[in-house]
């Protein structure tokens, strides 16, 4: 990414992370597909959900922002024995975090589910879906490891094809696990975590022995995997506001469905469907965010900080011009788009609302996660962080509350708070709220951006391996010996 024309460079670089992610959408669309043979409340169980699940995916990829980071300048600047410990410190870190989240995700599930507003059947079905799902956390965090640690290094297909086939394995189990085909039990929303569960265990293992061979840009080694104090505070201090980026964005995405959930099972239902679809415009623009951090942090990691500036902008245009395409066929026909999960008539013209209100709001807010990336691959995690907060805590959520409700309960405390200047357009109001949020944060998305301030490599000049004086070939020989 550092010399050449950039389009195609790009291309070449984000299409398989483009595939790997619309593959991850394609079978939670899967899940929801056969989920919806069930019924509806399994439907609105894996709905609510879905944002709590995104939490902690979000956490995983905000912790391996900073490999990224790291990796891709130590690459850009020619020093992969660098690159090598960031990865094993990675690993390490993803496996304590991953383990501390599932273990408090385990003791307060109903708690959580509550908050959130699930309630008599919905409760049932969303605590069998969860409870599995906290348990493949550790996997979920070691994928991503994985992912960015060869992302960063310019290798994206492998991970795409890891994806492929974790993809393909989920789809073929989800209707034996969920509706009880041949000899499995009928186990519905507990059977598409299971079918999540054995495919993202196979992920990980074949991402963990392909770091372990080391022949795709970068290699884990197992002398490696002791903590080391320097490389674990970079990767904090990069990595934290990354990790509460994806926390923002998760416990926003969680707050809205519980407003969503006050309406009932129906716009529960259409949110959930929507969500997925918006998650297609998010899978295309969050895989070309990534492709562009690793473009800026070799850039930056080779001290051509204006190429890296051209690769940001070259990505937001192509990503905002693609997502308009998509958008504009799915608002043709909408109501076929809902039927695809759901025959509930109440729910489609719901969903109808939510894709006509939303829809033209989506490039918007996919040009804005491409910049996100850029602040990401200079290391500048906290101007990503700052974006995601302003764009749902700022726009979104304070908006939610004045167009949808006349007052809110306060969970657990049952205090009613009145919302100042509420106008109470009911379940549009939340829908009405999404496009504000896509439409101001792409505004300061831009004029922050064209500041200029990222521009500063977060490697330094002195950041070296140990043995400095030996070439990258001597080094890796010596380390193997």
């Amino acid at each position: 990414m550092t010399t050449g024309a950039i389009s195609p460079k790009l291309v070449q670089l984000a299409w398989p992370l483009v595939l790997g992610n619309l593959l991850q959408t394609f079978y939670n669309l899967a899940d929801m597909f056969w989920v919806g043979r069930v019924s509806a409340e399994a439907v609105a169980a894996v709905s609510l959900m879905f944002p709590l699940s995104w939490m902690f995916v979000s956490t995983a990829m905000g912790l391996t922002a900073a490999t990224i980071a790291l990796v891709s300048q130590y690459v850009g600047r020619g020093n992969d024995r660098m690159a090598d410990r960031v990865v094993a410190q990675t690993i390490l870190l993803a496996i304590a975090v991953s383990s501390v989240l599932a273990a408090l995700g385990l003791y307060f599930r109903r708690p959580l589910l509550e908050l959130i507003g699930a309630q008599d059947q919905v409760f049932v079905e969303a605590l069998a879906y969860i409870e599995v799902i906290f348990l493949a956390l550790p996997l979920t965090f070691l994928f991503f490891a994985f992912r960015s640690s060869l992302q960063g290094a310019g290798d994206t297909k492998t991970a795409m094809w890891l994806v492929l086939i974790s993809a393909g394995l989920n789809v073929i189990l989800d209707p034996f696990f969920i509706l009880g085909w041949g000899p499995f039990p009928e186990m519905g929303t507990r059977g598409a975590a299971v079918a999540t569960f054995i495919a993202r265990a196979f992920a990980t293992a074949a991402g963990v022995y392909i770091l372990l061979d080391g022949r795709f840009g970068v290699r884990l080694r197992l002398g490696d995997l002791t903590p080391d104090l320097s490389i674990q505070r970079q990767l904090v201090d990069i990595g934290y506001p990354a990790t509460l980026d994806g926390w923002a964005r998760s416990f926003a995405a969680v707050a809205m469905a519980g407003f969503v959930a006050r309406f009932g099972a129906a716009p529960t239902a259409a949110y959930g469907i929507g969500v997925r679809y918006m998650s297609i415009t998010w899978s295309v623009a969050g895989a070309l965010g990534d492709a562009t951090a690793t473009g800026v942090g070799q850039n930056l990691g080779a001290r051509t900080p204006d190429r890296a500036a051209r690769v940001a902008w070259v990505a937001t245009a192509g990503t905002m011009a693609i997502i308009f395409a998509v958008v504009a066929l799915l608002l043709a026909f909408p109501a076929q788009a809902m039927a695809i999960f759901v025959d509930d008539p109440e729910v489609i013209a719901e969903g109808v609302v939510f894709l006509r209100i939303i829809g033209p709001f989506w490039a918007l807010y996919a040009g804005m996660m491409v910049l996100q990336g850029g602040f990401r691959g200079a290391g500048n995690t906290r101007e990503a962080l700052a974006l995601s907060l302003l764009s749902r805590w700022v726009f979104r959520i304070p908006t939610a509350l004045v167009l949808a409700f006349t007052a809110v309960t306060i969970p657990y405390l049952g205090i009613t708070v009145p919302t100042v200047g509420s106008i109470d357009l009911g379940v549009d109001g939340i829908w009405w709220a999404f496009a504000f949020g896509m439409a101001a944060s792409f505004v300061v998305a831009v004029a922050w951006f064209r500041l200029g301030t990222w521009k500063e490599a977060v490697v330094g000049e002195d950041e070296r391996p140990a043995s400095a004086d030996r070439s990258v070939e001597e080094e890796r020989e010596y380390v193997d010996d």
